[in-house]
């Protein structure tokens, strides 16, 4: 089966859930590990942490590495989406950017503490790169895979797939890796495999192997089944009359209102997402001196809750709309960075509430961990829909042979300013010594996307 037509219509309610679809789906399930395990739970506060004597420095520095990244991604993705309309066929360029995130994520098992914070970096950066390159190529595949009233259903279902693979990987790594520095046991009790040592780091440096086997395992599927369009014109000709049209996508998105209103929220909001989920996971590790089995665990737990929030999503999409998962989930993470940010060690919502003394050594048995945690799943519950459900609101606002094109805009908005909030909370934990402060200013993102995706019409269309 192959897709040959640049002006296609959206396919049909009968080719829902077939294997192309369910190939495209399992690129989620193959790309999530990466950012649950390397990003987010494992390798991230590993870094923050334990690479350096000072968490503030470590906070700063990982924040910095994010932000340049997400420069790179912000000036290339639009362009890219641009040619590869013209190249035709999306499985090339991902294939292309998996071999980079493969090699880049192998390298990471080499990042020993008092390893020089640049190549760590310069790999991780270059493996977020060819990640966030690959799901544009990617996402522009939904117009013509999936019919428009099925494509809520389907993007909050392959997120919640990839939060079910990011589980698994997280599983494996605190039950089978990740030892204890005072048993030398992992959490059930065994050695860790390997022979890993956890006071080298080992533990969480082969998260980047493991990733990058994972990706290189699980995208088959979506080469193998799922249906790409047919090879256009050349590369040389491609570059030229993709950046052409690209400078008139720019305009074109201007002029459409409500396109360009949302474009704008969803910058502003997935901003304050990737940097919360970025630097969160370090900033909790810091504060309560979580090891790699505790924040494994915490990983888990919003893992756990995220892919039912997904799967639930995924139903309110179809019945109300993206626009209504989009706004409840700004409104949960509104809340949840309010409230991680009042939570200290033996208190929280900001002194209100004042816990007694830990006499205890078990996980989480402090009230403060208690209190994060509660707070930790309502991020859980709405940080997969609101990507999710961004991804199908901008889904079903373009056509489908203008996917390439607008999808790296899409990009753009993700990615355009994605260096400012990381660089903010870097730039005010540097200031003031305070990674809390740092990361408070993730409020002012969660309310401004907000306000706009209130005011932004459904599909984007239209005012």
């Amino acid at each position: 089966m192959s897709i040959t037509h640049p002006s296609a219509e959206r396919p049909t309610h009968d080719s829902v859930w077939n294997k192309g679809i369910w190939g495209w789906m399992f690129f989620d399930w193959a790309a999530q590990p990466f950012f649950t395990v390397v990003t987010t739970f494992i390798f991230g506060p590993y870094f923050i942490s334990r690479m350096s004597a000072d968490p503030v420095a470590g906070q700063a520095a990982w924040g910095y590495g994010v932000a340049f990244a997400g420069i790179v991604i912000a000036i290339l993705s639009p362009a890219l989406g641009s040619i590869a309309d013209k190249t035709g066929a999306r499985k090339p360029w991902i294939g292309f950017f998996a071999v980079i995130k493969i090699i880049s994520l192998t390298l990471l098992w080499f990042a020993e503490p008092g390893s020089s914070y640049v190549w760590v970096l310069l790999a991780f950066i270059c493996a977020s790169v060819a990640a966030e390159f690959s799901i544009v190529f990617n996402d522009s595949m939904m117009p013509r895979l999936i019919p428009a009233s099925h494509i809520g259903r389907v993007s909050n279902f392959a997120w919640g797939l990839g939060y079910l693979a990011g589980m698994i990987v997280l599983i494996f790594v605190v039950t089978c890796l990740a030892a204890s520095p005072e048993t030398g046991k992992t959490l059930i009790g065994i050695e860790p495999l390997w022979h890993l040592d956890a006071l080298k780091g080992e533990d969480a440096r082969i998260t980047g192997p493991i990733a990058a086997l994972w990706y290189l395992i699980f995208i088959l599927p979506m080469f193998i089944f799922t249906p790409d369009q047919e090879k256009g014109m050349g590369l040389k000709a491609a570059i030229g009359e993709g950046l052409a049209e690209l400078k008139e996508t720019l305009h074109e998105v201007r002029k459409k209102a409500a396109l360009f209103r949302f474009l704008i929220a969803r910058m502003i909001y997935q901003d304050g997402v990737n940097a919360l989920l970025a630097l969160g996971g370090g900033f909790a590790a810091a504060m309560f001196g979580w090891s790699i089995t505790e924040i494994g665990l915490f990983g888990i737990i919003l893992n756990v809750v995220a892919i039912f929030g997904c799967w639930f999503a995924s139903y309110v999409d179809s019945w109300f709309g993206s626009k209504w998962v989009v706004v409840i989930s700004l409104v949960l993470l509104l809340i949840a960075t309010l409230g991680i940010v009042s939570t200290g060690p033996d208190y929280t919502l900001y002194g209100l509430v004042h816990f007694p003394p830990d006499s205890n050594t078990g996980l989480f048995s402090s009230g403060g961990e208690k209190a994060y945690l509660a707070f930790g799943m309502l991020i859980g519950i709405a940080f997969g829909p609101v990507q999710a459900s961004s991804r199908s609101w901008f889904a079903r606002s373009v056509e489908p042979h203008e996917a390439g094109r607008y999808f790296g805009i899409y990009a753009l908005a993700g990615r355009a300013t994605s260096f400012l909030a990381p660089f903010l909370v870097a730039s005010m934990t540097a200031a003031s010594g305070s990674p809390r402060l740092g990361i408070a200013v993730l409020v002012l993102f969660f309310v401004a996307g907000l306000y706009l995706a209130v005011r932004t019409p459904y599909p984007a269309k239209s005012e």
